[in-house]
């Protein structure tokens, strides 16, 4: 049985339905907060809790005789973490040593982490590669990096096994359509386009700085797509050796500025798609690409959705059959 913490939420969902579609039997543990119990494919068990009710972990990793944990649950707003830092230290990083004590009490010593390039913060090279230093330029990016720290002490301490998936801008969605990206707030450039789109313009679309030292001037991101990093984490899961601890970067080599992602939505969706520029956000490195050839070499991956059209595709199949997300009562769940 595979915990999945955080499976509420959005790439956790995919992850389940890519296990479940594997034929594993999957658990979920989320407090609901953010996650959504219609993006939890159909027969799942949901427990929701928050990860600081260690109680109720270790009952549920009992009660459901998990063997391995994916763990996802997590605060992940870079401008809402420079202005409550506090949050993102009790969730992210408190959050991790509550579920690996839980974990250590219940024997179970196998975890995949669903972390980012955001421990990296502005890196002094592009593109990045693991061996790069990690000196993360926010309050979400170095908490992220203590979680990963911790896991590494206990594999060296405790035996556990553990793998550290840094992935760049998450992306896209289900491309059958039956999960999708929502978040509220949203601050991901894709959503918000395409939301923008839906309203018919009475959401205006926001780019964040213009004047960045990029091509067009604005932020370039390596988009990968969501369906690639849930099959990431299921290959993660076979990999892993007691008492080591791996950190591989999931990309795809590409990047993409926000206004090539525009131009894209503007040819998915047939709309012109206006914009208003504002200052930049704090935190916002001005390029992210993954590099390095670990995820192949490791853990034979090699992301199948490379264009980004086909991504703003894939979440626009999802988000225009469903536009109040997972509150629609239309909105299936994942089968």
């Amino acid at each position: 049985m595979i915990l999945v913490t955080g499976g509420a939420g959005y790439i956790g969902s995919h992850a389940v339905l890519a296990l479940r579609a594997a034929g594993q039997p999957v658990a979920v543990f989320d407090d609901l907060k953010e996650g959504h119990r219609g993006a939890v494919a159909a027969g799942v068990p949901v427990i929701q809790g928050d990860l600081s009710e260690r109680p109720l972990l270790e009952k549920t990793i009992r009660e459901q005789k998990v063997d391995a944990v994916m763990h996802f649950a997590a605060r992940c707003y870079v401008g809402e973490s420079v202005h409550d830092p506090a949050k993102y230290v009790r969730d992210n990083a408190l959050g991790m040593h509550q579920l690996l004590e839980a974990m250590r009490a219940t024997g179970v010593k196998r975890i995949v982490f669903s972390s980012t390039c955001a421990t990296y913060g502005v890196p002094e090279r592009m593109p990045i590669t693991e061996e790069l230093e990690r000196r993360p330029i926010n309050p979400y990016g170095i908490t992220k990096r203590f979680c990963e720290e911790q896991l590494e002490m206990y594999c060296r301490a405790y035996g556990f096994a553990a793998v550290a998936l840094r992935y760049f801008n998450a992306a896209g969605a289900d491309p059958q359509g039956r999960l999708g990206e929502w978040h509220e707030p949203e601050t991901h450039l894709i959503p918000n386009i395409l939301r923008s789109v839906l309203s018919g313009g009475q959401r205006p679309l926001e780019v964040y700085g213009d004047d960045y030292p990029t091509p067009d001037g604005t932020c370039v991101r390596d988009y990968v797509h969501v369906e690639d990093l849930a099959n990431a984490h299921q290959k993660a899961l076979t990999v892993m050796k007691p008492g080591l601890f791996e950190a591989i970067n999931l990309g795809t080599k590409r990047g993409s500025s926000v206004l090539e992602v525009i131009a894209a939505a503007r040819t998915v969706t047939g709309a012109k798609i206006e914009f208003v520029v504002k200052a930049r956000r704090a935190g916002d490195p001005p390029v992210l690409i993954c590099g390095g050839d670990k995820a192949k070499r490791v853990l034979a991956f090699e992301p199948k959705w490379t264009n980004i059209a086909d991504v703003v595709a894939h979440a626009w199949k999802w988000l225009s059959a469903h536009p109040k997300g997972y509150a629609d009562a239309k909105a299936p769940r994942a089968e």
